[in-house]
């Protein structure tokens, strides 16, 4: 900004408007900077910076443009320094989250290829059991069909065991109580 020249230097008002300007743009960086990525070291840092530049416009002497000017000159590149810095770190945050979100979408995918495989391996499974399921054939068997267990001495059905002479021995290995 330029001031224009009076009897004793500068413009007092402009000048007091840009510094005033000048603080009002630091603060906001500083909450610019704060909200961006959080609490963190170099936000903390950013923010004491934006702080210490803020003090120092209060501290300034008026009286004097051409201290003025450079005073406002040095705080000007300070704040796009810490502008810059902030600028960087939004970058990397940025790149981070990028990377973060890729790796993500890779794990579902991998994700849902195993799970898609495995579905598969199971429908396939599933097709053979019905495969072989309908190959076998089931037909009754008769109530007083003798089995296995026929040659024990136990009848093998209800129907056996009632024609069974009451007074009978048990089968052999066996004591009767």
């Amino acid at each position: 900004m330029r001031f224009s020249v009076v009897k004793t230097g500068y413009d007092q008002r402009q000048v007091d408007a840009c510094l005033d300007e000048l603080g009002i743009r630091l603060s906001r960086l500083a909450a610019r900077a704060e909200g961006a990525a959080g609490v963190t070291r170099e936000w903390d840092e950013i923010r004491q910076e934006a702080t210490w530049l803020s003090g120092l416009l209060e501290r300034l002497d008026l009286g004097d443009a051409a201290t003025a000017r450079r005073d406002g000159d040095a705080v000007r590149q300070e704040a796009d320094e810490i502008l810059a810095q902030a600028r960087r770190a939004l970058d990397e945050a940025r790149e981070e989250a990028r990377r973060v979100r890729e790796q993500a979408y890779e794990d579902a995918v991998q994700a849902r290829r195993e799970f898609e495989e495995a579905l598969h391996a199971r429908r396939r499974r599933e097709a053979l059991v019905d495969e072989i399921l309908i190959g076998v054939t089931a037909e009754p068997v008769p109530a007083d069909t003798p089995t296995a267990a026929a040659g024990t001495g136990v009848p093998a059905t209800r129907v056996a065991a009632a024609g069974r002479d009451s007074g009978a021995q048990p089968p052999t290995g066996r004591t009767s109580r």
